[in-house]
């Protein structure tokens, strides 16, 4: 029998259907995304933004703030440099335990945070593994700004990685090999080659890693013993306030984040902007993009 060679017919849903899913979406952003938002800035500024400075310059806020800047600013960095070598290892080298390193790479994605932290407790605790070692050398870890670090840095090790290693598979090897051919060493195949073909997509792993880490409330929590002006980051320092009953201070505080937030999602949607845009000229961005 001849095939049929006829297009297949296109349709088109509905014009109610259509209207009745946008509502849908847009009745369900407002609910969840649009009216928290609008609560937290009208809870913070509704006795004035007298009281919502004093809230934010207060010293243990502030202590908080620092604390968080600071293990986002240590965690970022150590993930940048992690992400960019098990990319470029699993994307343009075949060895064994590939797959291992893989599934630990997303490792942190099935594992609670609370569990992460209760692990390095047991670690690093007075009663733990390492406990006795360090107390004699007065090495103080949990219930300190190290173990507030190292339960950032675990929690967020995974978005730089899986941000570029599916773009870099996809990318292939040619332009690395073609160099190596005619005489340039690792460093600058990497720095002229392979860092400019992933900068889009490096950017927005280090931002998505910059607002888990500014954000995380549950390994932090098990590590920090909530010590005031010490050891509570800004998560921390805002559940404490509210328990406290003090919500003008607690949701200023929760409002910093919430900018933080913002202005973290102008920047990915710039981000997937350019890449957009670079993909339009380069098909196997676009391609590396999508997986």
């Amino acid at each position: 029998m001849p095939r049929d060679r006829r297009k297949p017919r296109v349709t088109q849903d509905p014009a109610l259907l259509r209207w009745t899913l946008t509502a849908l979406a847009l009745g369900f952003l407002a609910l969840f995304v649009v009216m928290p938002l609008a609560v937290v800035f009208g809870q913070a500024l509704e006795k004035g933004w007298h009281t919502y400075w004093m809230a934010i310059r207060e010293p243990d806020a502030l202590a908080a703030i620092r604390l968080t800047l600071l293990a986002a600013g240590i965690a970022v960095p150590l993930n940048l440099l992690f992400g960019l070598a098990a990319a470029w290892a699993i994307a343009k080298f075949q060895f064994r335990g590939k797959n291992i390193l893989l599934t630990l790479i997303d490792l942190p994605f099935a594992v609670s945070p609370v569990v992460s932290g209760l692990i390095y407790v047991l670690v690093f605790g007075a009663q733990g593994w390492f406990g006795p070692w360090l107390q004699q050398r007065d090495i103080k870890i949990i219930f300190a700004v190290p173990g507030i670090v190292l339960a950032t840095v675990f929690v967020t090790f995974p978005f730089v990685a899986r941000e570029i290693i599916p773009l870099m598979q996809a990318q292939g090897t040619d332009e690395e090999e073609a160099a190596l051919v005619l005489g340039a060493r690792g460093w600058k195949i990497f720095s002229r080659i392979t860092l400019p073909n992933i900068k889009w997509s490096l950017l927005y792993g280090v931002i998505l890693c910059t607002a888990r880490a500014m954000g995380e409330f549950g390994a932090v929590s098990v590590v920090s013993g909530h010590i005031r002006g010490v050891t509570n980051t800004m998560p921390l320092h805002i559940e404490i306030l509210y328990n406290e009953y003090d919500f003008a201070a607690a949701f200023a505080v929760a409002s910093l984040l919430a900018v933080l937030a913002l202005v973290t999602l102008a920047v990915k949607r710039l981000i997937e902007w350019k890449i957009r845009r670079e993909s339009e000229t380069f098909p196997a961005v676009a391609e590396g993009a999508e997986v």
